[in-house]
């Protein structure tokens, strides 16, 4: 597999982080202590390099329409500014991927512009997707282009309590009401010093950590000052660096699914508990409706099949990805993502159970290497931020 760096590849050697692949990236796992970055983020904040995640334009008069076509949710619906966590699912109601949708304003001859962010390790597969299915959807296809500018495009995150008040910083006293009245899952154009130069960048209230904080979409050459330029307006101690390590153990703790864990092209929504995300009643036909329709109807993830749910530790041992669940010594479920929660001190994890051993309070064990663990079935999110 070719390795791909980001833009920030430099930033993340002189900051001496341990690097992992991840979708054909190299990215940085951890930067020190995984645990420290971890409760950065759940106390202060933490910035992130997610310049391996994917960004396709998709403008055009018929945009909105093509959306509701090749993705899950209803994307017509959408207000301008706002942010939507879709799906994009193949003919068989298989997840090609999960992804987030961005309504921006229209171009000056009225198009309508929607920026779709898929996961790093599908971005061309849905890019591909959604250029295959403008052209075949319907005699004479969709009047809108696709643009994958992922490779031209970075993407850099600052999550925690402290995160906007160290974003402001940065941003210009005229505009801070665009950042402190910005709702979660929205975006909004914003300008930004950026090695002492005001840059209008794209900034989102959206994040995979169960905290509040931003996304901020950045072009390739400007990504190195941007984030000096975060990092340099922070206190000691305000900001740290965090890895791929501490992101899945907070999302896990925030109950996030992952792809290639609790979602994938064998999996199902309705499994997944993301039913509410499928828009079955929608004008028109869309990929996968027939399939999903189906699937709801059998009854997936409610009386048939398998649900993920959440399992709560009893003892001190966690279970990991991939450890059969068990009932009475039976087979009953997997798990897909577990550890240790640093934020709760006991074990946690995501699993594919039995509908009948699916209710909040039902004891299960994880079978941890022929020994028995006992958990229980605990409703999502392990860990919910106040407000």
């Amino acid at each position: 597999m070719t390795e791909n760096y980001t833009a920030l590849y430099e930033e993340h050697k002189k900051l001496g982080a341990s690097f992992t692949d991840f979708g054909g990236w190299q990215m940085p796992l951890k930067y020190g202590s995984e645990l420290a970055e971890h409760h950065a983020v759940r106390n202060s904040a933490g910035i992130f390099d997610l310049s391996h995640m994917g960004e396709v334009w998709v403008t055009g008069p018929d945009a909105a329409e093509f959306l509701d076509y090749a993705l899950a949710g209803k994307i017509s619906a959408m207000a301008v500014g706002k942010a939507k966590y879709s799906l994009i699912c193949n003919e068989a109601g298989g997840i090609i991927d999960d992804l987030i949708v961005y309504r921006r304003p229209a171009d000056d001859e009225g198009h309508h512009r929607f920026l779709v962010v898929p996961n790093a390790g599908n971005a061309k597969v849905v890019a591909e997707a959604l250029a295959q299915r403008a052209g075949s959807a319907r005699e004479g296809g969709f009047e809108i282009a696709v643009d994958d500018v992922s490779d031209a495009t970075s993407l850099i995150a600052v999550q925690g309590p402290k995160a906007e008040e160290i974003l402001l910083r940065l941003v210009p006293a005229a505009q801070h009401e665009l950042v402190t009245g910005l709702k979660y899952y929205a975006a909004v154009e914003v300008s930004f010093l950026v090695g002492g130069a005001s840059r209008n960048l794209l900034l989102a209230r959206t994040g995979y950590t169960g905290e509040d904080g931003f996304e901020i979409f950045v072009e390739n050459d400007a990504a190195a000052a941007l984030w000096q330029s975060i990092v340099a307006v922070a206190d000691e101690g305000e900001l740290t660096p965090s890895g791929l390590a501490s992101r899945d153990s907070l999302r896990l703790e925030a109950g996030m699914p992952l792809y290639g864990n609790e979602l994938s092209l064998e999996g199902d929504p309705f499994a997944a508990g993301l039913g509410p995300v499928v828009a079955l009643s929608k004008e028109g036909d869309f990929v996968g409706k027939a399939a999903l329709a189906a699937k709801k109807e059998a009854g997936a993830g409610s009386t048939s099949g398998r649900k993920l749910v959440g399992l709560k530790g009893l003892g001190r041992r966690a279970g990991r990805g991939h450890y059969p669940v068990l009932r009475d010594g039976n087979v009953v479920g997997e798990v897909t993502s577990g550890q240790p929660s640093p934020t709760l001190g006991y074990p946690v994890a995501m699993a594919y159970v039995d509908v009948a051993y699916a209710e909040p309070g039902t004891a299960l064990d994880i079978d941890l290497r022929g020994k028995a663990e006992p958990f229980e079935v605990v409703a999502l999110p392990f860990y919910k931020r106040s407000k």
